[in-house]
This record gives structure tokens, sequence and C-alpha cells, in this order.
């Protein structure tokens, strides 16, 4: 589910905020400062045993109290840009990008900046058992360069995902959520194992995935670049790959190639020569991309192309 104040009358916009506030993900209170409009956008996300909220936020103020419910839930906040201030029986923490906090709803009141931020909402029950000592990681501030954290904004197109999937995959989603919160938190040694092998593979290969897709266009797109950018391995990105059944060579040919397949399909696109769609797809041979293109098609560049003239576009897959 998404909300955005530019989809709310101005009129009721605030008794509508604090609603949801109150009763989805979150459920806090919420004060906005009465002399600046009160600008967000949330989209929500409930899976079994997670609370996902990735929101953008103007200024405000919220308080966590333990008459809204769940009162053994805990909040793991990461602020991805911006920064907030997070208070909670007489101690105080101040965050930054890139930074996160573990908090209890004991009350707990967070002063936010201007912010772009993920919050998760988890049963205590559930995390307790994956961390060393849960209560010592409560409002300790946990740094930018801890990997598991790191690869928790890329795993939200995951959840995302999750939402409409079989209940055995929402429950995989939900497992490698809860294994990279309990990695940035420090997990126990038969927790961390499991973790290592399972939430963050996976998120490491979503977010290894999402590099290709974005730099499809370089010629030199490699697996050492990219293992060198996600400070890994050559041969662990090969081997996450090899546990997904294909390649690192396959992946980012299949990519180029569909990328290529849709601006040839694309009228729009029908100035542009084949070469330079070629081109803009990493392929520095022409004569191997005519080749590739068929195989994985059955029908040549021009073909596709003289499609897209004759018939107004060809539909993309």
């Amino acid at each position: 589910m998404r909300i955005s104040t530019d989809d709310l009358p101005v009129r009721n916009r605030r008794e509508f905020i604090h609603e949801m506030y109150a009763r989805t993900v979150f459920r806090a209170d919420l004060e906005t400062r009465k002399d600046l409009p009160f600008q967000f956008d949330v989209k929500l996300y409930g899976l079994p045993d997670l609370g996902v909220a990735a929101a953008t936020f103007s200024e405000c103020r919220t308080y966590h109290r333990l008459e809204h419910g769940c009162d053994d839930d805990l909040i793991f906040n990461l602020t991805l840009q911006g920064g907030r201030t997070v208070s909670q029986r007489g101690r105080e923490v101040m965050l930054q990008t890139g930074e996160a906090v573990l908090a209890s709803v004991d009350p707990v009141v967070t002063s936010m900046q201007a912010s772009r931020f993920l919050s998760f909402r988890l049963p205590r029950t559930r995390l307790d058992p994956l961390v060393a000592n849960l209560d010592s990681c409560l409002l300790q501030p946990i740094r930018p360069d801890v990997g598991a954290l790191r690869l928790l904004p890329s795993y939200i197109a995951a959840i995302d995902e999750a939402t409409s999937a079989p209940p055995e995959a929402r429950e995989l989603v939900v497992a490698h959520v809860y294994d990279l919160i309990a990695l940035s938190l420090g997990a126990n040694r038969d927790a961390g194992e499991v973790a290592a092998g399972r939430g963050v593979r996976a998120a490491r290969l979503r977010a290894i995935r999402e590099d290709i897709a974005a730099n499809l266009g370089d010629p030199g797109l490699s697996v050492a670049a990219v293992a060198q950018r996600h400070g890994v391995s050559p041969r662990y990105v090969g081997m996450l790959f090899d546990g997904s059944g294909t390649t690192f060579s396959t992946f980012v040919l299949e990519q180029r190639l569909e990328r290529a397949r849709r601006l040839l399909s694309d009228q729009r696109q029908v100035r542009h020569a084949i070469s330079a769609i070629a081109s803009s797809c990493g392929f520095g041979d022409l004569s191997y991309f005519n080749r590739s293109f068929r195989r994985a098609f059955g029908a040549t560049p021009s073909d596709i192309r003289a499609a897209a003239r004759e018939n107004g576009g060809v539909p993309a897959r």
C-alpha cells in the first residue's frame, strides 16, 4: 500500500496522517510542524512477523507508546537520507545517513529532520533467538560500514514482490530480512552461520543484479568490476550466480539482449540505428550481437525493428 500527501485533500490531511500513523506499521502518534506544510510518501508492507515502511518524511516528531499495542514489538530503523534523534528512558542517540538503531516501544520519541528511511517492526520473540544479547543492542547506533546493513535497502524490492507471492516465498523473504537485521545487530554463532548462507547471499545476489542492470551499457562490465564495487571476490560472485542456476556472463548477456529487444520493439526508437542500440546495451561486436539475438529470440534485430515500424511497436515482454 502506498500513501502520499500528494494524494490527500489539504483539508483533511492532518487527520488522515495521524490515523494512518497510529494504525499501520508505525503504530505511533505523529506531531508535525505547524509553521511548515507536512509532506510524506510511504509504502507499507505487511508480512508474517514483519511490518515494513519505506518512507520519505518532512520534519516531524513521532511517539511510540505501549498503549498503541504490540508492546513486545521492536522497531529497527535505517536512515537512508537525513537524520534523526531517538530518545528513550533518558537515553538519546543521534543518527545520520546510513545509520540504524533498534528500539522498543517503551516508549520512544523520534525527532526527524526531513529524511528518507526504512522502518521494520519485529516481534521480539522472533528476533531474540538470533542475536547474542538483544537487550544490549537497544538504542545503540549501528554505523554504515556494517555489511549486512548496507544490503537491506536493495532488498526492499524483494519485500515488495513477496506481498503477492505464495506463503512459502513470503516466509523465505521474511527470514532473509531477519538474517540481515540479526547480523547488523550481532547475530549469535548459529544464527550468523545460517544468515551468511541464506539472507546475505539472497540480498547480495539481488544487489549485484541491480548493479548489472544499471550498468548494462558499460562494455567494461565484468565480474571483477562488480565484485570490487560490492567488496567481495569474483569467485564469490560466481558462486552466487551458480547457486541461482546460471552464470554471471549468461545473466549479463540475457539482460543485454532483453534490453535491446525492448528498445528495438519501441516505435519511439526506430530512428536509432540497430548498431547504436546494440552499443547502448554494451555490445561492442555487431556480428556477435546479431547471432546472440537470433539465438535468443528466433528473429533478427531487423525483424523486430520491421515489426515495430509496421505494427506501431511490438509489446515488450
